[in-house]
């Protein structure tokens, strides 16, 4: 798989991804946790991998232009 999550877009992904798993985990004081926090496993596996299976089908590249 091409790469086509850019830096910010990769930044953006992790910090959702932890966030809801955090909230799936119940690390979030004041928030019950949530089965729908599991979700965050995808944006998460994305940034990890830097590519994005919607994005290719979408045709959407965020990682700029190449040189």
């Amino acid at each position: 798989m091409p790469t086509n999550v850019g830096n910010i877009d990769r930044l953006f992904r992790i910090v959702l991804g932890i966030a809801l798993l955090a909230w799936a985990l119940g690390f979030i004081p004041g928030v019950a946790a949530s089965v729908w926090g599991w979700i965050g496993v995808i944006p998460l596996a994305t940034a990890l991998m830097g590519s994005c299976p919607v994005y290719s089908i979408l045709g959407v590249n965020t990682c700029g232009r190449k040189a």
